[in-house]
């Protein structure tokens, strides 16, 4: 369920608390399309300013685009870019009517003939992307990129052709995964905590939390991040921890922990906020600019988190 724009919160954060902070670094440092979102989740912002800054990146096929997703600049509607816009409008209560439904026609069009989605579409060529994105000329379709557009739309009650479709590839996808890397699972989690069928969905979740478990893709003790390690092609430093698949309670992802593992990893989340009021990437960097803009990204996404887990940050 969408957040509403009304927060416990107080409209004016206490002087140096960490959500004072972080308001801070957000007004001095984002995009105005992350301002209006801080505001509207913390500050009891409208969510008509978030709407308005998020078609800024609308492309005319349906798709956004123009680096809404920071790793992929340019002007051309992309599945990542895309599916980021899904969650936020999903965030302000907004995924439905026809914008939704000009999204799924831009899905569509660019899907693999079993209906999912690429990562990166090959229109990227010629316009900068991280050096860890590989762009081909016939990308298959990947869970990484189709499962959270799935969860997103089954939580909002979306019905379209394409839907279908693309619900059987995350099926399939996710029961065959052996192995896997915390990104994949992240997808799998998005798709699993709202696709239609529960029970099922709770048997592949209690299957993928043995094997988070098992092949150490969770970081259970920030204190001892040497004992997990970093998955092939991540950045130096680029552990995944509980609340990162778990990020409320009401996720499927939450039973794969204990309380006290949630516990620490909160505990460490609610500890990297920075001097400057912000939360650090994680992932590797690879150009000042998508560092800049991907920061204040990051800092909403752990305020939400430690709020949905009762942590209070006014």
């Amino acid at each position: 369920m969408a957040e509403t724009g009304a927060s416990p919160l107080s409209a004016t954060p206490p002087a140096h608390s960490p959500l004072f902070r972080a308001e801070h670094f957000v007004w001095l440092t984002a995009r105005v399309l992350e301002q209006r979102r801080f505001a509207y989740h913390f500050l009891d912002g409208a969510a008509d300013p978030v709407e308005t800054a998020l078609d800024a990146y609308r492309n005319e096929d349906g798709g956004y685009g123009h680096a809404l997703e920071p790793d992929l600049r340019g002007p051309v509607s992309q599945p990542l870019h895309t599916a980021h816009a899904l969650r936020v409008l999903d965030s302000v209560g907004r995924c439905g009517g026809q914008r939704v439904e000009r999204v799924c026609r831009y899905l569509t069009l660019v899907s693999t003939p079993e209906g999912a989605l690429p990562a990166v579409h090959p229109s990227q060529r010629g316009y900068p992307a991280a050096p860890f994105v590989p762009i081909v000329d016939d990308p298959p379709g990947e869970l990484l990129a189709t499962g959270p557009v799935v969860g997103v739309l089954h939580r909002n009650q979306v019905w379209h052709a394409w839907l279908f479709r693309a619900t059987d590839f995350c099926w399939q996808a996710v029961d065959s995964l052996k192995s896997s890397h915390p990104y994949e699972i992240h997808a799998a989690v998005a798709f699993l905590d709202s696709a239609p069928d529960r029970s099922r969905a709770q048997a592949a979740a209690d299957r993928l939390g043995r094997l988070v478990r098992e092949q150490r893709l969770a970081a259970l003790d920030p204190a001892d991040l040497d004992a997990y390690p970093v998955a092939p092609g991540y950045g130096p430093g680029e552990h995944h921890f509980p609340h990162d698949f778990a990020r409320t309670p009401q996720s499927l992802a939450r039973a794969w922990f204990t309380d006290e593992e949630m516990s620490r990893s909160l505990d460490f989340l609610a500890a990297e906020q920075e001097e400057d009021g912000g939360w650090p990437v994680r992932w590797r960097q690879w150009a000042p600019g998508t560092a800049l803009e991907a920061r204040p990204m990051v800092t909403i996404e752990a305020l939400r988190t430690l709020r949905a887990h009762g942590r209070f940050i006014g």
